[in-house]
């Protein structure tokens, strides 16, 4: 008898576990999503977001983020040209490479690689910056000189992120094209107008705008997760640390999830 109330005891903790797991996920689901709606409001609702907010947070995630997009892109492609020519070499299929980069890099790669690296660098800096903001009563202050801190802190850093990480892809999508031309022409030794033809034959528009859309998406995820995280840190700087992981393990996994999402809906 014992041993089935230990085991019944187990069983109920770990059903208690998973409920107040659950829960959470649900109030930090309902907590983003009404921070994400308020600052849709305040984008349509004057007063306005001042320009130049925007203007500097699109040059700390934008222009700030190109080296790091770069890296991330021109390797990703480089591995794919390699991955890709020792594959299709077994079925003497070399010459499609500059295909199997393009559209990889265009539709995944690209997107999916710039979300994450602008996460890491980007999103855990605004979860961090909003929340040492809160903890030192800074968002307090805004909120008792009248300034909706909403509209002041978060709309600015999800208009940016929105915005340039189409740009960032882009960029990704054709520095990858290019370490895959590297490799697999100066390296392999492929026919570059054979790898340059076979790179715009089966991308098509739709390919481009699905990369975009994906980019956008991202963007605003990411953007808003973190705010959202720092926005409701309580505590004190531990918890800041604290909110900036849980911030960038949520923004991944949104990314994730949404990639499939999308990629699904456009098959």
């Amino acid at each position: 008898m014992s041993g089935i109330a230990g085991v019944a005891r187990g069983l109920g903790s770990g059903v208690g576990r998973v409920g107040a797991a659950s829960l959470r996920a649900v109030h930090h689901i309902g907590g983003g999503t009404t921070l994400l709606v308020d600052a849709l409001v305040a984008l349509v609702r004057p007063p306005f977001v001042s320009p130049r907010q925007v203007v500097r947070q699109c040059a700390e995630v934008g222009v700030g983020s190109i080296p790091v997009v770069a890296l991330t892109g021109l390797f990703s492609g480089m591995v794919l040209a390699l991955q890709a020519s020792d594959a299709f070499a077994r079925f003497g299929a070399e010459d499609l490479v500059g295909t199997v980069v393009s559209l990889a890099m265009v539709r995944e790669m690209g997107p999916v690689l710039a979300g994450i690296m602008v996460t890491a660098r980007v999103g855990s800096a605004m979860a961090a910056e909003l929340g040492s903001m809160r903890i030192t009563e800074q968002i307090d202050a805004l909120v008792t000189l009248a300034t909706n801190p909403v509209r002041f802190l978060v709309l600015p850093r999800l208009l940016a992120a929105t915005f340039m990480l189409p740009c960032l892809v882009l960029f990704a999508d054709l520095i990858g094209i290019v370490g895959g031309w590297v490799v697999a022409v100066r390296l392999l030794g492929t026919n570059p107008a054979l790898y340059e033809q076979r790179t715009l034959q089966f991308l098509d528009l739709d390919d481009l705008v699905l990369s975009l859309v994906k980019a956008a998406v991202f963007g605003a995820i990411l953007a808003s997760v973190s705010c959202y995280h720092g926005f409701t840190v309580t505590g004190g700087a531990r918890e800041v640390g604290r909110a900036v992981t849980r911030s960038v393990v949520v923004s991944l996994i949104g990314i994730l999830i949404f990639n499939y999402v999308l990629t699904a809906w456009a098959a």
